[in-house]
């Protein structure tokens, strides 16, 4: 999958009654709000931040299988469906965001295409046994342990397709290794106090070259 030329902030203690409504970007549910209120400590993502995501992706969110990981209300596994992703797996250990997504799902009259797991992400992982096109991992910031368990899994495990990518989104004030198993970072990008990191199973090839990290306004 290329990446076009050209990240869900989800802290702890956020206050949901400060959280604006969500809403789809893109595609063939563009401008329609996602219902609910956000279980207390998840902030969904902002638009901008979503519509940078979805740009570095470009087509090839088409056809994909997509994971939406720690998902929240859904909202970056709801836009990947609505700009053609094949299927799409949401994974959350909190019922009341799982339940959030299945009324939103029902609102948009989803009925395929998807499979909400509700249980912690690495159980998940397990579960899972298909090839992810694109897999994208948003835990709350405090939680280094889950970022490190679930690169161990992806570096050590075959979840992603040929060419597949991981996304975590993380803390600008944390710097994700370049190497986990077979994992290489391949770019870092920077908005706000957000920060993306780019993964690929590179294998035995030689490593890539991450660079600096990219400020958001640098990349458009």
């Amino acid at each position: 999958m290329a990446l076009s030329t050209w990240r869900n902030p989800r802290l702890s203690r956020i206050n949901p009654r400060s959280v604006g409504a969500v809403r789809v970007i893109s595609g063939k549910f563009r401008s329609r709000r996602l219902k609910g209120t956000p279980p207390s400590g998840i902030r969904p993502t902002s638009d901008k931040l979503k519509e940078t995501i979805f740009n570095i992706l470009g087509p090839g969110i088409q056809n994909s299988i997509f994971l939406d990981g720690c998902a929240g209300m859904g909202g970056i596994g709801i836009e990947a469906i609505s700009r053609g992703a094949t299927f799409v797996y949401f994974v959350d250990q909190s019922r009341k965001a799982c339940q959030i997504i299945r009324e939103n799902l029902k609102s948009l009259k989803v009925e395929e295409g998807y499979k909400i797991i509700e249980t912690d992400l690495i159980k998940a992982l397990n579960s899972i046994d298909t090839a992810l096109d694109i897999a994208f991992v948003d835990p709350p910031y405090e939680r280094e342990d889950l970022y490190d368990a679930c690169l161990k899994r992806f570096g050590s495990a075959p979840l992603l397709a040929p060419d597949g990518l991981l996304i975590f989104e993380h803390s600008k004030r944390k710097e994700l290794p370049n190497v986990s198993g077979t994992l290489r970072r391949i770019r870092s990008l920077v908005q706000g106090d957000a920060a993306l990191a780019f993964y690929r199973a590179w294998g035995d090839r030689p490593l890539p070259n991450p660079g600096g990290r990219e400020r958001e306004a640098q990349a458009r």
